[in-house]
């Protein structure tokens, strides 16, 4: 069975709140188009971040799974001065080279060897974030708000003011569960 993060729970029972209240107001104050409006905006928001939220900690699953372990057998190996020193292995791969043997072609040299790496990793980092991106649950989401956004257009019943309420309902929802967990 699927565990379920209490950080969710504590999310959705605000998202949940926020909508209700926000369901209220409307119902109370407003007209069926304000709440039609508002609740086509707030679930096609909350399924864009979801289906981001599944999406990325797929990727991070997939880079911690493709994680090559003979690098990291270097962090074990460091002592504790070195570890205060350089707490996050920053200059672990760099070797010394005394300052007698830089020649302008040696630091030419170093430079391209730098770049070459910079390029390789560009590409390697934009493949790996390509999966968070491109899912086919965001893609989804994103089609979910245009089709809501042109389906209420389409039959005259567009209401903007309630359409970003809608939409900031899940963005608030984070906000208010971020600084009430400090």
């Amino acid at each position: 069975m699927m565990k379920i993060n209490p950080e969710v729970v504590r999310f959705a029972r605000v998202f949940i709140f926020l909508d209700l209240c926000i369901f209220i107001y409307t119902l109370i104050f407003q007209n069926n188009i304000w709440l039609l409006n508002t609740q086509v905006a707030f679930v096609s928001s909350l399924f864009i971040t979801i289906a981001s939220f599944y999406s990325y900690k797929k990727n991070i699953q997939n880079r911690l799974s493709n994680l090559d372990l003979s690098k990291s057998s270097t962090l074990e190996n460091r002592d504790k001065i070195d570890e205060i020193d350089d707490p996050y292995d920053l200059y672990t791969e760099y070797e010394e080279i005394p300052e007698s043997e830089l020649t302008p072609e040696k630091i030419k040299e170093i430079i391209n060897d730098e770049k070459s790496k910079v390029k390789k990793n560009t590409f390697k980092n934009t493949l790996f974030a390509t999966g968070g991106f491109l899912s086919l649950y965001r893609v989804i989401g994103y089609g979910l708000l245009i089709f809501g956004f042109f389906a209420l257009n389409n039959n005259k019943i567009f209401t903007p003011i309630a359409f970003i309420i809608g939409l900031g309902i899940v963005p608030l929802g984070v906000l208010i569960s971020k600084l009430t967990r400090k």
